[in-house]
């Protein structure tokens, strides 16, 4: 049996993020973009372009990273027990 869905009001689709307001919230919606900016990933791609870095440098930072979460991980699991 197939669910019935309310059909949304006909907008124009346009490039990037967009998010329709309904009954005057604004704060509900604010709080729905902001959501999907930081789900898309914008503000930190944004960061990372501000400045140019080499390649090794990211290959190392990258590797940084790694041995963080690896790191992490392992005392998460070591605090389970």
């Amino acid at each position: 049996m197939k669910q019935q869905y309310k059909k949304r009001p006909n907008f124009e689709r346009t490039e990037g993020l967009h998010v329709i307001v309904r009954d005057n919230n604004v704060d509900k919606a604010m709080r729905k973009l902001k959501r999907m900016v930081k789900n898309a990933g914008i503000v930190q791609e944004i960061r990372e372009r501000q400045y140019f870095t080499k390649p090794s440098e990211k290959k190392r930072l990258a590797k940084k990273a790694g041995k963080k979460r690896w790191l992490k991980k392992v005392s998460q699991m070591e605090n389970d027990y």
